[in-house]
């Protein structure tokens, strides 16, 4: 059976398993046209309120398939190029997703995989799980917004360490660093993952949307503009229904029941 996103629901959290027997779940272009299908299929169902994405059998991604590139090569470039528009769009539905997505990673995040999880809002990771940007090995540079990623989530040293180098970097460092929200003990990645989505899908869906969108823009607007987003988007909050719900919960002190 060759690559696959496979995709099921957990109460109300959306799980995509990257699925690729043989090849420690490499990525591809099948695997990126089912992620952005699946969330959108999901984004506008109001039973889903999160989505975690892992990996199959221990690894969560080695990344980009190397025989694929070695016959992209005796191609012409724009096939290569298509195949990263590919990537790109799955990973930029990913950040710009109205809903929390979290990756649960054990093994190996290589390459592309690695940049996956970079783009997910919360990182959790098995204890003995790394994550490597091997591209320097090769000859290459990063893809599917890597670079991008580590340089505003890292410090420049750190960053230029990882893809200069390209050397292994254990979950426990980055954890260290503030990149990796929770370490888990090894096999555990997932179930923790969904306990995190649990706790995501209890508070009031338009409200983290909303902080996303805030958290997505905020190293692109003077201060002034982002100020105002945030007025704009409190003002809205304030007047939504869930903010009834959620301001006299607390008043009562009650578990509040958003929707």
């Amino acid at each position: 059976m060759g690559a696959q996103l496979k995709s099921e629901t957990q109460d109300q959290t959306l799980v995509l398993t990257l699925s690729n027997p043989g090849m420690r779940n490499a990525l591809g272009p099948e695997i990126y046209s089912a992620g952005i299908e699946a969330l959108g299929a999901a984004e506008n169902n109001p039973a889903v309120r999160s989505v975690v994405i892992t990996g199959e059998g221990g690894t969560f991604s080695a990344g980009g398939n190397l025989h694929r590139l070695l016959a992209n090569r005796e191609q012409d470039p724009s096939v290569q190029a298509a195949s990263i528009e590919g990537l790109h769009s799955w990973m930029e539905t990913i950040r710009t997703y109205p809903k929390p997505v979290v990756a649960a990673v054990e093994g190996a995040a290589a390459g592309a995989g690695f940049s996956l999880a970079l783009m997910c809002d919360f990182v959790v990771a098995a204890r003995d799980s790394f994550f490597v940007m091997a591209y320097s090995n090769i000859a290459l540079s990063p893809d599917g917004g890597g670079s991008w990623n580590l340089a505003r989530t890292l410090p420049r040293p750190i960053a230029n360490e990882i893809l200069m180098l390209g050397e292994r970097i254990s979950a426990e460092r980055l954890h260290q660093l503030g990149w990796v929200n929770q370490l888990a003990n090894p096999g555990e990645a997932l179930a923790q993952a969904l306990q995190w989505a649990q706790r995501l899908n209890a508070r009031a869906p338009n409200a983290l949307t909303a902080i996303k969108d805030l958290l997505n823009s905020a190293d692109q607007l003077p201060l002034s503009d982002h100020l105002a987003q945030e007025k704009s988007s409190f003002v809205t909050l304030l007047h939504h229904p869930n903010a009834l719900t959620g301001i006299n919960a607390l008043l009562n002190k009650q578990t509040p029941d958003y929707r």
